[in-house]
């Protein structure tokens, strides 16, 4: 995924809350555990966002 020491890309950053964003709230409301949700939600979204830097 992401290597070296560099900051987060602007896209990596706003991917990453997004994403946390979006996986709290589906889990909250599909009754899932919110914290499990916003922890894949940004790594899926802070990959995204990476990728799309590239």
């Amino acid at each position: 995924m992401m290597v070296g020491c560099g900051q987060p890309s602007p896209n990596t950053k706003k991917g990453a809350v997004v994403g946390a964003a979006s996986g709290a709230v589906i889990s909250g409301v599909t009754g899932g555990n919110v914290l499990k949700g916003a922890a894949v939600g940004t790594v899926v979204g802070g990959t995204v966002g990476y990728i799309s830097d590239q």
